[in-house]
């Protein structure tokens, strides 16, 4: 989820409102407050639990929402600020993998870390983030297998862009029905699904979550097969115009669809050109010829 913000770069919660209210009129199966696309970290802690509780109680339990919990610092400190999200009423509480240990310490470190903090959290429902800041550090298949068999984690983001090792994470599945895992690369977005991925959590949900939740209904139907094909081609062939001075092009784009919404970000991402804004035009235009090819509603 994006966190939208006012001119003076306080969070715009009447937006918050009406963005909730468009994830979930796209069909979204869950959200996840609170994550990099929120600028999670350049939120007080304050504005952070803030922010979730007005998510969630917006959604009223139409979907699940998990929101992150882990920011660095002392276990015990992780652990309690873990409690704090729980207490807003999120489903699960994720856990960033990078901010358990450091770049230079061995997988042991991290595995020992996690399982402190599972100890430390009671039973609360907790996920992994494989979040590219302020590193990414990616969980070995292994390492979710064991993880997962505790009980405790249900979700995990994974960011590895690799489908092969996608295919060897899922076998976590196996130790808890209630696990899935969540690919955040469209770039073999209808292999995973096909591989056994639970959905899709994507920058691309900010643009058109619509699409997604599309693709995730889709993917198997034989009958869909060339639809299915031009919407991963899509996928791919527009990866870098959202990935450039994410997340204000998402702001942007929504502007477009209809969204009051202010493109001021806090996190430093660049300057949004003239030329980019030029590519989200265009990408405007062969977007809502795709919807209109395939059929997909527009529900703003």
């Amino acid at each position: 989820m994006l966190t939208p913000f006012k001119n003076n770069g306080d969070i715009d919660y009447e937006i918050l409102t009406q963005l909730t209210e468009i994830y979930l009129k796209a069909g979204s199966a869950g959200l996840f407050a609170n994550c990099l696309s929120s600028e999670m970290f350049e939120l007080e802690d304050e504005e952070k639990l803030q922010a979730i509780k007005h998510i969630i109680k917006v959604t009223d339990g139409a979907v699940p929402v998990v929101a992150t919990g882990t920011f660095g610092g002392p276990i015990s400190q992780q652990a309690d600020f873990v409690k704090r999200v729980s207490d807003t009423g999120a489903d699960a509480v994720i856990i960033i993998t990078s901010l358990l240990a450091n770049e230079n310490e061995p997988d042991e470190v991290l595995n020992d870390r996690v399982f402190e903090l599972l100890n430390k959290t009671g039973n609360i429902p907790l996920g992994f983030y494989e979040c590219p800041v302020p590193y990414k550090r990616l969980l070995s298949p292994q390492q979710l297998v064991d993880f997962v068999a505790t009980g405790r984690i249900i979700y995990h983001k994974d960011t590895c862009l690799d489908i092969e090792l996608i295919k060897q994470k899922l076998k976590a599945g196996e130790a808890n029905p209630d696990f899935g895992l969540y690919d955040a690369y469209m770039g073999h977005a209808v292999k995973s699904l096909q591989a056994g991925s639970a959905g899709l959590s994507c920058i691309q949900g900010n643009f058109f979550p619509e699409l997604i939740v599309w693709l995730c209904d889709n993917y198997a139907d034989e009958s869909m097969t060339e639809e299915v094909n031009r919407v991963q081609q899509f996928l791919i062939d527009n990866m870098d115009v959202m990935h450039n001075v994410y997340p204000i092009v998402a702001k942007y784009w929504l502007t477009k669809r209809g969204l009051k919404i202010s493109t001021i970000t806090r996190r430093s991402v660049g300057v949004f050109s003239p030329s980019t804004r030029k590519q989200i035009e265009k990408l405007y235009i062969n977007y809502d010829n795709l919807q209109n090819n395939i059929g997909i509603k527009n529900y703003l």
